[in-house]
């Protein structure tokens, strides 16, 4: 660049000339900038060290774990917990109103009144069908949510919605938000455990227990319904013993040679982390799945005697044994489609019930006993509820309803013996007292002593939240 005259100058020689002028407020500007950035927003409820410690939540919780029974598929609100008389009057008439069709290709607007009778349960008097006799008898332990609603009407948003928050892919499920603001009780068991069905992962599949953008050592681990439940945790022959424990004391030494030579590298401690549970876990997790330690009477309880119950009842047992020896977040799964009775539903819905059932009851009573059930939020629910009307006449039938559906809560601060919410005349859409899916996760993080707008990850360059549209805290649910 010239510089035999003052007509060019260079940028360089610009500032230096500049130092208590406009380049020297340019540069104080820049650094002011750069330490506002770098100063936390808010108070952040977790360190940045990524490890399942157990951490202290905002303010006293009334929950310190959480059992959900994920009904994949969509139970028939209609015919198990929302009684509508209104449908049994027009039974086979034309619907009287508009209906929002998932399957326009087989949709009737016939209606479908319950081909089965409700009857009053419990002291609080909830109204519930005959198809879930032994749900009936903790009627008093649950608080019942007729008026649910995600507004997505098909299963994959609707699932992301419940699971996640939103309805788009790639985001962290409630199980991880936990884990991530509150970690672990038990430092030789996951903080997340999924129990998937042997049927077949339910839709979405991995992604109802994803991780999301949060490290990896928040995503769930699956426990599979056979064994080996958890794979490849028993070592080989050849590295039993000894052997490994020579190979894992050399690898920690490497390990911690690393993070100190390079700090800051997250992802890499929390692979770590992983590796060092792992570890620890091929002593705890067989223990805490080996169910011959349980008496005769608790696994009949679980309905663990009978041919149609046993799988699911064992997988309900794991789950409390889980949460007994501090695991954070459990979700037992049933599979793909399970409740999805666009055909078929006087057969299949029955039958669905008879599985789920018995264990389902049995969890709440045996938490209670152990005196846990107050400390354990239990959720029994699906992604949506059916339609009002027949889907599909020669093999009748309910379509997707999102609208307006049911799911219960027991434990943890909920209430005991509550009916919450309505469904319209017909049960199609939620009409009051609505409780939509952010709010449910509100409700959730406030039993657990978090506040939603705290419980936040920085991730590129945005803080992200569970929660990241207005919400309400659901106080009529509350104990």
């Amino acid at each position: 660049m010239p510089t035999n005259n003052d007509k060019w100058i260079s940028r360089r020689r610009f500032l230096a000339n500049q130092s208590l002028g406009m380049g020297g407020v340019a540069f104080a500007w820049a650094l002011n900038e750069r330490s506002l950035s770098a100063a936390p927003k808010r108070p952040e409820l977790t360190v940045k060290t990524f490890n399942n410690d157990p951490r202290q939540p905002d303010s006293e919780p009334k929950a310190k774990a959480m059992i959900s029974l994920w009904m994949q598929g969509g139970p028939s609100h209609i015919d198990l917990f929302d009684p509508k008389p209104k449908l049994t009057e027009l039974d086979g008439q034309s619907f009287p109103g508009k209906i929002k069709y998932d399957n326009a290709a087989q949709a009737s607007s016939k209606v479908l009144g319950s081909p089965w009778k409700f009857s009053n349960h419990g002291e609080c008097g909830m109204e519930l069908s005959e198809l879930i006799p032994n749900i009936a008898t903790i009627a008093d332990e649950i608080t019942l949510i007729r008026s649910m609603h995600t507004g997505v009407n098909n299963h994959g948003q609707s699932i992301k919605a419940l699971q996640t928050g939103v309805t788009q892919n790639g985001y962290p499920t409630i199980g991880s938000w936990l884990t991530y603001g509150l970690g672990c009780e038990s430092n030789s068991l996951p903080p997340f455990m999924a129990l998937i069905d042997p049927g077949q992962l339910p839709v979405e599949g991995v992604a109802n227990w994803s991780n999301g953008y949060l490290p990896s050592i928040y995503q769930g681990t699956v426990i599979r319904p056979t064994e080996p439940r958890i794979l490849n945790l028993t070592p080989p022959e050849k590295l039993a013993g000894k052997p490994q424990e020579r190979y894992l004391s050399l690898l920690d030494k490497l390990n911690k040679r690393h993070i100190e030579n390079s700090p800051g590298e997250l992802d890499f401690s929390a692979r770590v982390e992983m590796y060092e549970l792992a570890a620890r876990m091929q002593v705890a997790a067989k223990e805490a799945m080996d169910l011959s330690q349980e008496t005769e009477e608790t696994k009949n309880l679980y309905g663990m005697d009978d041919p149609d119950t046993t799988e699911y009842g064992s997988r309900c047992l794991i789950a409390r044994r889980l949460i007994e020896r501090g695991v954070r977040f459990v979700q037992v799964y049933t599979q793909n489609q399970y409740w999805d009775h666009h055909g078929g539903i006087l057969k299949s819905l029955p039958s669905s019930c008879k599985k789920v059932d018995k264990p389902s009851a049995a969890l709440v009573k045996d938490l209670k006993r152990r005196g846990l059930l107050d400390s354990t939020v239990v959720h029994w629910g699906g992604e949506m509820g059916r339609l009002p009307v027949i889907q599909n006449e020669a093999n009748i039938g309910r379509d997707h309803n999102t609208y307006g559906f049911s799911s219960w809560v027991a434990g943890g601060g909920f209430k005991a013996g509550y009916t919450h919410g309505a469904t319209d005349e017909f049960g199609h859409h939620a009409v009051e007292n609505v409780v939509n899916h952010f709010d449910y996760h509100h409700t959730i993080l406030h039993l657990f002593g978090i506040r939603p707008e705290e419980l936040t990850y920085e991730h590129n360059g945005r803080r992200r939240k569970l929660i990241e549209t207005e919400s309400r805290l659901v106080t009529e649910l509350l104990a």
